[in-house]
């Protein structure tokens, strides 16, 4: 018969063995994110969410084809159309929707700061300043980028050089709509809008961020506001 010292020790063992394995588990963690939660759009469409530092973004590009009001965003395939336009519009990459359930939508600067608002309650397009405070977070821009990558060559071109996806964000090669009403880009460049205008420059201008697939870093520029780029919302 066992005694009750022995039973005690055995039981204690057990606990070591629980908690162990639970401290083991924790350490493989990425301790930049935290992959739990998702968001809803006004279409029903829903998106992983990735906590980063202080902030909850999705970790997918906004495909929604209606503003929070139940509006329809206009979808624009003409290539004269588009670029002519001073309201709001989407498209779908080479006017495929195949493209956008992977992708995300293209849409114009126009729709990003619509007081009918593109992002689903509770959550906004993120800013200039919210980029800044994700670059901060991840070490500067010369790194951020390849944090941010999704990694291999599944959907970057080689070389995705530097990306490690750390931060569980899974930028995605989505391309854009350039200045002529052409697409471009899907597989080598990640662009996204803020909802930001540099009041310095040209009213026809706004503020974007951008990943390469050959490039370690993100950067950030100005581009015309007709120009189609991909989403990302970041929660209020």
């Amino acid at each position: 018969m066992r005694t009750t010292s022995t039973i005690y020790i055995y039981f204690l063992l057990i606990l070591l063995t629980i908690a162990f394995g639970s401290c083991k588990s924790d350490s493989n963690e990425d301790p930049l994110a935290n992959n739990k939660g998702e968001a809803t759009d006004i279409d029903g469409n829903v998106y992983k969410t990735v906590t980063i530092g202080t902030q909850v973004w999705m970790a997918e590009n906004l495909k929604t084809t209606k503003y929070r009001n139940g509006d329809p965003i206009p979808n624009v395939t003409g290539s004269v159309t588009w670029v002519n336009l001073k309201t709001g519009a989407l498209c779908d990459y080479n006017n495929s929707q195949n493209s956008s359930a992977k992708y995300g939508k293209l849409y114009n600067w126009y729709t990003v700061v619509d007081s009918r608002n593109i992002a689903p309650i509770g959550w906004r397009v993120a800013s200039n300043s919210d980029w800044e405070t994700l670059i901060l977070h991840l070490g500067g821009e010369n790194m951020t980028g390849g944090k941010l990558k999704e990694t291999g060559v599944l959907n970057w071109v080689s070389p995705n050089f530097g990306a490690t996806n750390s931060s569980g964000f899974t930028a995605l090669p989505s391309g854009g709509r350039g200045d002529h009403g052409d697409y471009f880009g899907i597989g080598e460049v990640g662009n996204w809008w803020t909802t930001d205008n540099p009041t310095t420059l040209s009213d026809d201008m706004a503020c974007t961020t951008y990943i390469y697939s050959n490039e370690e870093s993100l950067g950030r520029t100005f581009t015309n506001r007709y120009v189609g780029f991909s989403v990302r919302c970041i929660k209020e």
